[in-house]
């Protein structure tokens, strides 16, 4: 994913944030192989800040290790290894997210697709050597994949293939943005920044602030921003394959698949951004953008109330009416 970042600029003139005079605290680990942090302050100081952090941690440490694929004992991968022999019982919790699977996979219009995971494990950009798989390799994966075929019943869940298999990271690490930040506002904390492999929610400001101004990387340039956006009350996530990608036979291959064709996107989309009010929404529509192109990526953005983006091509940059509104520099 591009990076996202607060970045260090000085106080704005007149300040409208709250507590200026109040520390910026700062919660850092790691989990769902990604850094996470969260930025906030705490008015009731230590022992707020205490109960936020054990709490937040808790939650996200139990959510990866009930849904994560790559822990042996999560439902997700109970239920990956009964594919094609028996039904997995599952919880209230975990049928909540696979009816959210639902959601998502028909707002995007099958392009974020929660069984792409035959896809993924055969278009692997971190082998040494890399290696583009077959054609018939291709088919065969592509033929395990699609949301429609899984099969749920009230308490239990059914891959009905062997080989088919779930995968919550098109989502997993947005949906647990979401949360931390509603487990501050539920600890009396106002004003947060958090920010999960760089998909963030904004809540209030910082001390002396306006607003949160989050960096945009730029994809000719990883590592410089090419703008930056203030936000408050938003969230924002980004997509793009020039980070995560390989080369084979002087041909790029990127690391995000359209589960639809089976094969890397190979649009010219080098990012795609967008604002909206869940961090889920943004990293739903970012990366279905990035999957669909220019022209159907900014309608899917339209067809969410609230949302705005842009999406950078090698030649251009296409964004919604009202996505510059948040622009802070260029």
């Amino acid at each position: 994913m591009p990076v996202f970042s607060q970045q260090n600029r000085a106080p704005d003139p007149a300040p409208s944030g709250r507590g200026a005079d109040l520390p910026l605290r700062r919660l850092a680990f790691r989990a769902m192989a990604t850094q996470c942090e969260v930025q906030y302050t705490a008015p009731g100081g230590d022992p707020q800040a205490s109960a936020f952090e054990a709490a937040a941690g808790g939650w996200v440490r139990a959510f990866e290790a009930k849904f994560s694929r790559f822990q042996p004992g999560s439902i997700v991968s109970r239920i990956n290894d009964a594919s094609g022999k028996e039904w997995v019982p599952v919880d209230a919790e975990t049928e909540s997210l696979l009816s959210m699977c639902d959601t998502l996979h028909f707002m995007t219009r099958g392009m974020l697709d929660p069984s792409a995971l035959p896809l993924l494990r055969i278009w692997d950009w971190k082998a040494d050597p890399p290696a583009v798989p077959g054609r018939a390799a291709i088919a065969e994966a592509l033929r395990l994949v699609g949301w429609t075929k899984v099969r749920r019943e009230p308490g239990r869940a059914f891959l009905p293939e062997r080989g088919m298999a779930l995968d919550f990271g098109g989502f997993g690490k947005e949906y647990a943005v979401d949360i931390v930040a509603l487990i501050a506002k539920d600890h009396g904390i106002l004003d947060s920044l958090v920010d999960f492999g760089h998909d963030l929610r904004a809540t209030g400001a910082p001390p002396g602030r306006p607003a949160w101004h989050i960096g945009l990387e730029d994809p000719k340039a990883p590592g410089k921003t090419w703008a930056s956006v203030g936000l408050r009350g938003k969230s924002i996530a980004s997509s793009g394959d020039y980070l995560r990608c390989f080369t084979v036979g002087g041909r790029r291959y990127g690391h995000i698949i359209d589960p639809r064709t089976g094969w890397p996107v190979a649009n010219g989309c080098t990012q795609a951004t967008v604002i909206a009010d869940t961090c889920l929404q943004a990293g739903m529509l970012s990366t279905s953008a990035f999957v669909a192109g220019v022209a159907e990526g900014l309608d899917l953005i339209r067809s969410c109330p609230g949302a705005e983006g842009i999406i950078l091509t090698e030649k251009e940059r296409a964004q919604t009416r009202g996505f510059f509104n948040y622009v802070a520099s260029s």
